[in-house]
């Protein structure tokens, strides 16, 4: 027993060394960003890798005052882009994985498996036709282009189609509609409330999504008037190579861009249930 006692702490000391490996190797980069970001244009090569810099509040205001605050403006589309998209997307993936879960009708396996065939499909390989498509209807280069096609999310659908189906139970919906509760009420005042954790988890994975994409806006969006963060910077990038003191606007920038999405989760972290049975009835 006593060998036993001892092999238990042993055998869980791989897997916390590789998580803690992982979170090193996930945060290196986000610590390394906000280092440099603190450093001044003379310090930014000057200085150890690692060393702290004094310059953040200037960097904070030469980024803030460049091109008249255009960074203000990257940032409102990359919230356009990200909540609304996120927005729209969870309220779709919600009823959607809702209906497939709980309704039974001609085509829907067909329609599940299309759903796990989409989910294999890289993003890349849709940006091109989707910008055909939208050229052709005359909404290329405008927030639309964007923002429509983050909408429908093979993966948000199937996420919220395997909570519905833990999460909500079909004796609740019976006995719902025994007390006369139409589908449409049984859906917004039964199901959803349930569903709300993994609504949540949906959201959030779509906003991140949505935050950091750099293709999809920058296939579509010509005008740096539209441009979301990612883009924006990167014209940033591109200009430094004939102006060096953009270097710390953009990694000013790029820190600047990660505090939201660490806001986000930090508060709505309390909502975020990882048991797709946390929602259920017992």
């Amino acid at each position: 027993m006593a060998a036993v006692s001892h092999r238990k702490p042993l055998a869980g000391l791989a897997p916390t060394a590789l998580l803690l490996l992982g979170a090193l190797y996930c945060l290196f980069p986000v610590g390394w960003v906000l280092i440099a970001a603190t450093k001044s244009p003379g310090e930014l090569f000057s200085t150890a890798t690692l060393a702290f810099g004094t310059g953040f509040l200037d960097n904070v205001a030469e980024l803030f005052a460049y091109r008249d605050g255009v960074f203000w403006l990257w940032a409102a589309n990359t919230l356009l882009y990200a909540g609304g998209g996120a927005l729209l997307s969870t309220a779709v993936s919600a009823v959607s994985g809702y209906t497939l879960a709980k309704y039974r009708f001609r085509g829907r396996n067909l329609i599940f498996n299309l759903l796990i065939g989409g989910i294999l499909v890289p993003g890349v390989v849709l940006a091109i036709p989707q910008y055909l498509l939208f050229s052709k209807i005359g909404l290329a280069d405008s927030h639309w282009a964007v923002l429509l096609p983050q909408i429908l999310h093979p993966y948000g659908i199937y996420l919220a189609r395997v909570y519905a189906a833990a999460a909500v139970p079909d004796s609740l919906l019976e006995a719902g509609r025994i007390d006369g509760a139409g589908e449409g009420r049984l859906m917004a005042r039964v199901a959803m409330p349930l569903m709300t954790p993994g609504m949540v988890t949906i959201f959030l994975f779509q906003f991140v999504a949505i935050w950091n994409n750099f293709l999809l806006p920058f296939i579509m969006l010509g005008d740096d008037g539209k441009f979301p963060l990612t883009v924006g910077l990167f014209t940033l990038l591109a200009a430094g190579s004939n102006q060096p003191a953009l270097y710390n606007l953009i990694l000013t920038g790029a820190f600047l861009s990660i505090v939201p999405l660490i806001a986000l989760f930090l508060s709505m972290q309390r909502y975020w249930r990882t048991d797709l049975s946390s929602g259920a009835v017992k």
